[in-house]
C-alpha cells in the first residue's frame, strides 16, 4: 500500500541565506481553490517581498500539482519546491516561499538549493501526517465471543474507535479501505455463524495515522 502524507496544521520556517531570508508557509488543502487561496493569502501578507513563489499537490494520490517562480529565474523555485513535496510523497498540500532579496545574488544553483531548502527545513519541522481512508463499522456481539474477537481483529489492522457495554458487546472499528474487504469476509462468516451482528461501511473517510 502506497501512503500519502500532508501537515495537520500550517506551519512556518524561515531561513537566511547570503543575506537573502526565506520563509516557507505549508498547509493542508483539498483543492485546488483552496491552494490558490492560501498563496493569495500569505502574498497578501508579504506585499513588499522580492518573490512570492509556490508549488501545490492536490488529489487523493497527489495527481494534480502546479507550481510558479513568482518572477525568479524559470526553474529555479517553484519546481525545486514541488520536487521536495513530492519526494516525502505528499499531496493535499500547498508550500509558498516568500523571499526577502538581501542585495547579494545566488545564482541558478543557488537558487534552487535555497528554495528547496527552505520548504525541506520546513517539512522537517515536525513528523507528516500519513492520510488514510478508513471504512467504518459497527459490531455487535455477546460477552462470550469478545476475546475471541478481538484477538482475530488484531490480524487485520482494525482500530477500536468506541466500546459500548450494556447486555452485549458493541463495537465502532476502522480499517484502511484496502484491508476492507478481507474484515468484511471475516465479519460475514461470523454473522452468518450467528456470532455477531454488524452493520457498514458506515462512512469512508480521509484519517489521520
Amino acid at each position: 500500500m502506497e501512503y500519502f502524507y500532508s501537515v495537520k496544521a500550517p506551519r512556518f520556517q524561515e531561513i537566511k541565506i547570503k543575506r537573502s531570508t526565506f520563509i516557507c508557509a505549508l498547509s493542508q488543502v483539498d483543492s485546488m481553490e483552496a491552494a490558490k487561496t492560501f498563496i493569495s493569502a500569505i502574498a497578501s501578507e508579504h506585499k513588499t517581498a522580492t518573490h512570492n513563489c509556490w508549488a501545490y499537490i492536490v488529489g487523493e494520490r497527489g495527481e494534480t500539482f502546479h507550481s510558479s517562480d513568482n518572477g525568479e529565474p524559470a526553474g529555479t523555485a517553484g519546481k525545486p519546491m514541488l520536487n521536495v513535496l513530492q519526494s516525502h510523497d505528499m499531496t493535499q498540500i500547498v508550500a509558498v516561499v516568500t523571499r526577502y532579496f538581501g542585495g547579494v545574488k545566488l545564482g541558478i544553483r543557488g537558487l534552487i538549493e535555497a528554495y528547496a531548502e527552505a520548504v525541506e527545513s520546513a517539512v522537517a519541522m515536525e513528523k507528516l501526517m500519513k492520510l488514510v481512508k478508513l471504512n467504518a463499522y459497527q459490531l455487535t456481539l455477546p460477552y462470550a465471543f469478545n476475546d475471541t474477537l478481538l484477538y482475530q481483529l488484531n490480524n487485520y489492522g482494525v482500530v477500536i474507535t468506541q466500546t459500548d457495554y450494556t447486555d452485549q458487546v458493541t463495537h465502532g472499528v476502522a480499517v484502511e479501505a484496502h484491508l476492507a474487504p478481507e474484515l468484511e469476509r471475516l465479519l460475514t462468516e461470523y454473522q452468518d455463524g450467528g456470532k455477531l451482528i454488524f452493520e457498514g461501511p458506515l462512512e469512508q473517510e480521509a484519517q489521520v495515522v
